[in-house]
């Protein structure tokens, strides 16, 4: 398995881990996937990739499609998640969500009309058709991170670091003034600490296949299963 990222740092926090568990079949390299990407023709069985939309333009996801379709052996498989964000019972958690929809809009980087979303996951499986995948199919799950909850903790430490991360940006565009971001990251995260608390994080999954073209070179799918896996 080869997993990249942009950020040299979270590579390091990877092989780290990697190393700690004695896995020696995983690698992790810094790779941009804005741009094409340093692996032969088909090097993969699998390609696997979730939540890039937060970072990715609309009319990117063609150039990195057709790249996923160089990178896949024939009969591969590329595999995308994506969310349209959590929903939770706590008024200042929806109200920054909302803050991230409408900035995601605003800077060209949503599927949505109106901001209300990022329409990112109603995109997934006509984008893969018609980057030339074939037997696209969908599978929606869902995430309880209530309070008390196994899942509680471990989404709650995302949600934190996400908040966090997003807070330059609203700046940026306008959003909202330092001082409200603030009061609305604190009383968000005082939420998700509560007995109380109720949160969904539902997820969509679409796959699709590389279509076996050429059936000489068919002898690739007898060998070691190769996966990469995009950052997200």
């Amino acid at each position: 398995m080869v997993g990249i990222d942009l950020s040299a740092r979270a590579v390091e926090r990877a092989t780290a881990r990697a190393r700690e568990r004695s896995l020696t079949n995983v690698r992790f390299q810094t790779m941009n996937i804005m741009e094409a990407l340093a692996f032969p023709n088909a090097s993969f069985d699998l390609i696997n990739g979730r939540f890039m939309a937060s970072f990715m333009l609309p009319a990117s996801w063609p150039r990195l499609l057709a790249e996923c379709r160089r990178l896949l052996k024939p009969g591969g498989t590329i595999r995308l998640t994506e969310t349209e964000g959590p929903l939770t019972n706590s008024l200042a958690f929806e109200q920054l969500m909302a803050l991230a929809t409408a900035g995601l809009k605003q800077a060209g980087q949503s599927f949505s009309a109106d901001g209300r979303h990022g329409g990112m996951t109603p995109m997934l499986a006509p984008l893969l058709r018609r980057a030339g995948f074939r037997d696209v199919r969908l599978r929606a799950s869902a995430i309880d991170w209530s309070y008390g909850t196994p899942a509680h903790e471990s989404v709650f430490q995302d949600a934190v670091m996400t908040l966090e991360l997003g807070r330059p940006f609203y700046l940026k565009l306008g959003l909202a003034s330092e001082t409200e971001l603030s009061r609305l990251y604190q009383q968000a995260i005082a939420d998700m600490q509560q007995e109380d608390f109720c949160g969904l994080w539902t997820v969509l999954t679409a796959w699709g296949r590389q279509l076996e073209t050429n059936p000489a070179i068919s002898y690739l799918l007898a060998k070691p299963r190769v996966w990469l896996r995009l950052p997200g």
